[in-house]
C-alpha cells in the first residue's frame, strides 16, 4: 500500500495538476488555432493566389490504378498544419511574454520597508529621552 501513497502524493502535488490542466487547455486551444486557420485564414489566402484550397495541394507519386489508391505526398495539409503550429507558438509566447512583464513589475514594485526591530524601538526611545534632556 505504500505504493499507492507515494503516487497519489505525487499525483496531488501542484506542479502535476496544473500541468494536467495545461496540457486539456492546450488541446482545446490547438482545436480552436486549427478552426481558425483552416476556417478564416487560409480560405481568404488561397482566393488571393488563385482560388487554391490547400488541403488539396500535393504531388501524385503514382496514380490510382483500378482498386490501388494513388500515393500521394500531401504538402498542402502540412502547409496549413505548419501554419496552425506557429499561429499557437506565437499566441504562446505572446501570453509568456505578456506574464513576463507583469512578473517583472511586481518585482521593481517598491516593498513596504519592514517594520523596525525591537532593538531599533528601543534604541530611538533612548535618542528621544537623550534630547529630551
Amino acid at each position: 500500500m505504500g505504493m499507492m501513497k507515494e503516487f497519489k502524493a505525487f499525483a496531488m502535488r501542484g506542479n502535476v495538476m496544473d500541468m494536467a490542466v495545461g496540457i486539456i487547455i492546450g488541446a482545446a486551444f490547438g482545436k480552436i488555432v486549427s478552426s481558425l486557420v483552416a476556417d478564416v485564414v487560409m480560405p481568404p489566402l488561397g482566393l488571393l493566389i488563385g482560388g487554391v484550397n490547400f488541403t488539396d495541394l500535393s504531388v501524385v507519386l503514382r496514380e490510382a490504378a483500378g482498386e490501388t489508391a494513388a500515393v500521394t505526398i500531401n504538402y498542402g495539409t502540412f502547409l496549413q498544419t505548419l501554419l496552425d503550429f506557429v499561429i499557437v507558438a506565437f499566441a504562446i509566447f505572446m501570453m509568456i511574454k505578456g506574464m513576463n512583464n507583469l512578473s517583472r513589475k511586481r518585482a521593481q514594485a517598491p516593498a513596504a520597508p519592514p517594520a523596525p526591530s525591537k532593538e531599533e524601538i528601543l534604541l530611538g526611545e533612548i535618542r528621544d529621552l537623550l534630547k529630551q534632556k
